[in-house]
């Protein structure tokens, strides 16, 4: 697999997610969270969505959607009708919820501590395990190490004022 972690700027991106589930639902969040627009393609989303921009679509006009989209996301148990967004968005970047190693963004298990993001990919090993060993980094980190982090980033912003040469 020729994929490698990184970070990018989803402000003001468009995303189109096929799907309104559970996985759907967590995607959609996550965008949302960090600036992107979204629609989402399916029956309903919850509240707590709409009151964060979500835009709900109906399972028509799937084209369009495409084509305004930066990011798509298959994220429905309707094999045929992923297969097909997929099929349409060649040129995109595409996260397959439904098959990961199809599309050419993953969405990894991600939390924050303070403001520190952590990703955990186990490459779709096991998502289970994913979540086990968040729990398990969660419990390690602790509050002096957020401070040293942030005491370090203090440092290097004066050094970099002081001194020219790394």
């Amino acid at each position: 697999m020729g994929k490698t972690s990184l970070f990018f700027e989803v402000e003001n991106k468009n995303v189109f997610i096929l799907g309104t589930g559970e996985v759907a639902t967590r995607r959609a969040h996550r965008f949302l969270d960090k600036g992107a627009n979204v629609i989402l393609a399916g029956n309903s989303i919850d509240e707590e969505l709409t009151k964060k921009g979500a835009i709900l679509t109906p399972l028509k006009d799937l084209d369009e959607m495409v084509k305004w989209s930066d990011i798509v996301i298959t994220a429905s148990g309707d094999e045929k009708l992923c297969e097909y967004i997929a099929s349409i968005s060649q040129g995109k970047l595409i996260n397959r919820a439904d098959k990961p190693e199809e599309g050419n963004i993953i969405a990894p298990t991600s939390f924050l501590i303070d403001d520190i993001e952590i990703s955990i990919y186990t490459n779709g090993q096991s998502p289970l395990m994913a979540r086990e060993l968040r729990k398990k980094i969660q419990s390690i980190i602790t509050k002096e190490d957020i401070l040293e982090i942030k005491l370090q980033d203090h440092a290097r912003k004066i050094l970099k004022e002081k001194v020219d040469d790394q």
